[in-house]
C-alpha cells in the first residue's frame, strides 16, 4: 500500500488482441497491490489526423500483414511496467505524467499511443474499482465537471468515405434525437431510423452493406441523395424531422483535400475551395434538419476553417482532425475563429489525463465536446463513463450495430437505470434547432 493507504500498482502487463476490423492493438492489464485487476484496449482509428499521438505498429508482412503491435507490447512491458510499478494508483496525473517521461517524445513515438492510452485507461478503471466507486463517477472526481449526465448519441446511419471502399464523398451521415427527453428514448429512436433506413434502402433495390462503424453504406451519388434518404428513413420510423430527429455530416474533409485548400468530391465531379463549401453547407442547412458538420475542412486548412465557421457559426461545427484532441490545438482553433466544439478521442492524446486537459481546453474557450469511438473499437466500454463523468454532453459511438459499438450503448443503458442517479439527459439540440429555424426561415 502507498503511505495514504491506497493501493499500488504491482504489476503492468500488455498482449496483443484484435479490434473490430480484425486488426491487432494493445490490451493492458493493472494488477494493485490489493489484487485487484483491471483491463483497457486501445482503439485505432481510419480517419486519422496528424496531430495524433502515433500508433506503433511493427509493419512486418509476413505478421498480420504489417499490422501488429507485439513491439507496444513489448514496451509496455519492458519500459512502462518499470516506470509504473510503487506508484499509488489513484494518481493518474502522476503516472501518466510518468509515461510520458518515460516515452521522452511529444507524441508518444517510442512506446506508442496505443499501449499508452490502453494503460492509462486500465490504471483508471483500477483505481475505481479499488474505491468501490462507479468509473463515471470517478472520472468526475478527476475532471472536477459541475455534473455528471448522459450524454446525446450521434448514430451513424449511412456511411463513404474512409469508412467504406464503396464510399460516398461524405464520411457520415448522423442522426441525433435532439427531441428526445431521456437516454431509454433516444436510445429507442436511434434504432428505429436505423432499422428504417435498412427497409428504404431494401425497397430501393440499394446495397445495405455495412461499414466499419456499422453504418449502411448506399454509395450515394449526390449529398442532396444521402440528405433525402435520411429524411426518408425519418419519416418511415414515424419521427419527425427537425423536431424530434435532426441530422449530422462528417464530412472527414482532409481525405478529400489536395493540400492547396481544394476539396475533390470524386462522386460529385467537383472541386471546391471553402467558401464553396460554407455556400454548400448554407444551402443544405435552408433544405434540411442539419445541426452539426464535422470537419468541413482539411486538419491545417485554419483559413478556411475559419471561412466555414463564419458562415456558419450557427450550427455545431466539430473539430477532429482539426484539433486531435490536443489541448495547444484547441486554444489556436478559438483564436484561429476555427470551429465552435471539439471532438474527444483518447487515443488521439494518448493519455487520459491529457483528454481531460483537452475537454478542460474546450470549455475555457466556449466549445462544446463530443466523446467519440473510432472506427476499429473493441468491446470495451470506457468511453461511456467518459461522456458521462466529465458532463460531455455528446456522444459519438458508430452505429447500433455489433458488439463493439452495442457495449457502449448498452453501459450508457445501465448507467441511466441507476434509480439512485437519476442522471438527466444532456440536450443541446433543442436550443441548436431554434438558431438553425431562425437562420432559415
Amino acid at each position: 500500500m502507498s503511505p495514504a493507504g491506497r493501493p499500488i500498482i504491482k504489476r503492468v502487463r500488455a498482449i496483443q488482441v484484435l479490434d473490430s476490423r480484425a486488426r491487432p492493438t494493445v490490451s493492458v492489464e493493472v494488477l494493485l497491490s490489493n489484487d485487484i485487476r483491471a483491463r483497457a484496449c486501445a482503439p485505432s482509428g481510419a480517419s486519422t489526423g496528424s496531430a495524433e499521438a502515433l500508433e506503433l505498429r511493427d509493419r512486418n508482412i509476413n505478421d498480420f500483414n504489417g499490422d501488429s503491435v507485439r513491439r507496444a507490447v513489448r514496451n509496455v512491458d519492458e519500459i512502462v511496467a518499470p516506470a509504473l510499478t510503487g506508484l499509488d494508483v489513484t494518481d493518474q496525473t502522476s503516472i501518466d505524467a510518468a509515461m510520458l517521461a518515460a516515452d521522452g517524445t511529444t507524441n508518444w513515438s517510442r512506446i506508442g499511443g496505443n499501449a499508452s492510452v490502453a494503460t492509462s485507461l486500465a490504471v483508471c478503471r483500477a483505481a475505481a474499482m479499488s474505491l468501490a466507486m462507479p468509473l463515471h463517477r470517478y472520472i468526475h472526481q478527476l475532471a472536477g465537471a459541475s455534473e455528471c449526465s448522459m450524454p446525446m448519441p450521434m448514430t451513424n446511419i449511412l456511411s463513404g468515405g474512409l469508412h467504406t471502399r464503396q464510399g460516398m464523398d461524405i464520411q457520415d451521415f448522423l442522426v441525433i434525437p435532439n427531441g428526445a427527453t431521456s437516454y431509454a428514448e433516444a436510445l429507442d429512436w436511434v434504432c428505429r431510423v436505423r432499422s428504417a433506413a435498412t427497409d428504404v434502402l431494401s425497397k430501393r433495390g440499394i446495397s445495405t452493406l455495412l461499414a466499419d462503424e456499422g453504418g449502411l453504406s448506399p454509395a450515394c451519388g449526390s449529398i442532396n441523395q444521402a440528405f433525402d434518404l435520411m429524411l426518408e428513413a425519418f419519416d418511415a420510423a414515424r419521427l419527425r424531422a427537425g423536431d424530434q430527429v435532426s441530422i449530422a455530416i462528417d464530412m472527414a474533409s482532409t481525405g478529400l483535400s489536395d493540400g492547396n485548400g481544394n476539396y475533390k468530391f470524386m462522386r460529385e465531379g467537383v472541386t471546391l475551395n471553402a467558401d464553396d463549401i460554407a455556400v454548400m453547407l448554407t444551402d443544405c442547412s435552408r433544405k434540411y434538419p442539419l445541426v452539426s458538420v464535422e470537419d468541413p475542412c482539411a486538419e491545417n486548412d485554419w483559413s478556411g476553417w475559419a471561412i466555414v465557421t463564419k458562415a456558419m457559426g450557427h450550427i455545431q461545427l466539430i473539430g477532429d482532425d482539426l484539433f486531435a484532441t490536443q489541448p495547444t490545438r484547441i486554444l489556436h482553433g478559438k483564436a484561429a475563429g476555427a470551429a465552435n466544439a471539439v471532438l474527444i478521442k483518447v487515443n488521439q492524446n494518448g493519455s487520459l489525463t491529457g483528454a481531460l486537459k483537452a475537454i478542460e481546453a474546450a470549455r475555457q474557450v466556449g466549445f462544446r465536446t463530443i466523446v467519440s469511438a473510432r472506427s476499429g473499437e473493441t468491446e470495451d466500454d470506457f468511453i461511456a463513463d467518459l461522456a458521462v463523468g466529465t458532463d460531455a454532453g455528446q456522444i459519438k459511438i458508430g452505429s447500433v450495430r455489433s458488439s463493439e459499438r452495442q457495449s457502449k450503448y448498452n453501459r450508457l443503458a445501465w448507467i441511466a437505470s441507476d434509480e439512485d442517479d437519476r442522471l438527466p439527459l444532456r440536450n443541446p439540440w433543442a436550443a441548436a434547432h431554434r438558431c438553425l429555424e431562425a437562420e432559415t426561415g
